[in-house]
């Protein structure tokens, strides 16, 4: 382990800030971790050491490593101020998805840094440019998004606001790197690259679900069985919990205008005002207590062939619109995807392997059947089977 002579401030111990934390720790740095809360800092700190510690178990770090990265690592109080983070050259942000909180927390700490100091947030949706847009130098700041759990996943999202400076990005972009991460570069709009394009994921098979096609199992089913996915959205959700699931939807839907493609579903949101969180909860859609009895699916190949079909098409068509509006470019798409939400395959890849035409025949059925807006094809995807091209990847 190579020292880095950068110091590392983290704001926010809960598991994203302690993942984050224990990342740039492994790879040399100096880390000032710093809460407002005092039980969250000595969960934190256990967290990061345990995870040391099984890394020595499996013989990836020396007793001595584990020993001097836990030394390098500061613990701050920062119900008092941000003052803990004077010397940092760069601080990650990752608290509680408030906006107002986000911004109050930049403005403390320009008060304290120095002014090369590289200001960034872990944020999943919120404006960069809000955050950015109180601070003094809006061109230091940019997300830096990681996905949970931070150490493990590879995937981390770099967003620039309007404002952000080149050399600032390049900087962040190049220490993530260096942590061994996979960097992606998305354009500041709601969702970034994975959460914006991942809602049809669960959105269109809440409306399968809501429209009568098929239970909750046999949706799972179609997708783990057919489309190959690890895990069907059912289960992902009451795995991620509704209380996250639910409020990213809602908080993309709000954000792009209550565009119809990001509609919430009633079914979700009723689960989340009944407690009904998921798995932390012991039900969601699913029952977890001990000896609840499973759902069956339906596994009738014919219909589980149109219910992923149908959600293939809107992942494509979301994925499509992407690198049609400069979200992000079609290779980063694809990494973000299948690194970042570990789909089976890159998007678009799949889009050409199905038939653009194919699968803008299922939206536009989809849309003569319900036309809201919900199924309006990218203008990318209908452009590429007009001029019989494949989608760019």
């Amino acid at each position: 382990m190579t020292m880095d002579p950068r110091v590392i401030g983290v704001v926010g111990a809960g598991a994203m800030g302690a993942g984050i934390a224990q990342v740039a720790l492994r790879h040399g740095h100096k880390v000032v971790m710093g809460d407002t809360n005092d039980v969250a800092i000595a969960r934190g700190r256990a967290a990061i050491e345990k995870a040391f510690q099984r890394e020595v178990e499996k013989q990836r770090m020396t007793d001595d490593q584990a020993a001097s990265a836990m030394a390098m690592l500061t613990l701050a109080d920062t119900s008092r101020g941000m003052d803990p983070f004077a010397g940092c050259q760069v601080v990650i942000e990752a608290i509680i998805e408030r906006l107002d909180i986000k911004q109050q927390s930049f403005r403390a700490l320009e008060d304290v840094v120095s002014d090369g100091t590289i200001l960034a947030t872990n944020t999943s949706s919120l404006s960069i440019a809000s955050i950015a847009g109180v601070c003094d130098r809006p061109e230091r700041v940019l997300g830096v998004h990681f996905f949970n759990p931070a150490p493990v996943m590879p995937l981390v999202e770099i967003v620039p606001g309007l404002r952000t400076s080149p050399a600032v990005v390049a900087e962040a972009r190049g220490l993530v790197d260096g942590w061994g991460k996979t960097t992606v570069a998305a354009a500041d709009t709601p969702g970034f690259i994975v959460n914006r394009i991942a809602r049809p994921f669960y959105s269109e098979a809440l409306r399968v679900y809501d429209d009568g096609e098929a239970d909750m199992a046999t949706i799972d089913w179609a997708m783990r069985e057919i489309g190959g996915f690890r895990m069907g959205p059912f289960e992902l959700m009451d795995f991620i919990g509704h209380d996250v699931n639910y409020l990213v939807t809602e908080s993309v839907w709000t954000a792009m205008y209550y565009d119809p493609r990001y509609k919430p579903s009633l079914t979700q949101k009723r689960l989340l005002e009944a407690g009904l969180l998921g798995r932390k909860s012991g039900r969601g859609f699913y029952d977890y207590a001990e000896g609840a009895a499973r759902e069956v699916p339906t596994t009738d190949r014919e219909a589980g062939e149109r219910i992923f079909h149908r959600v293939l098409a809107m992942l494509v068509n979301e994925a499509a619109d992407a690198v049609h509006l400069r979200i992000a470019s079609a290779p980063d798409v694809e990494l973000a995807m299948t690194r970042g939400v570990n789909y089976p395959r890159g998007l678009l890849q799949w889009g050409n392997a199905v038939g653009p035409e194919r699968l803008l025949g299922i939206l536009e059925a989809c849309h003569a059947a319900s036309p809201d807006g919900r199924y309006r094809p990218s203008p990318l995807l209908r452009r590429c089977v007009e001029r019989q091209t494949p989608l760019p990847t």
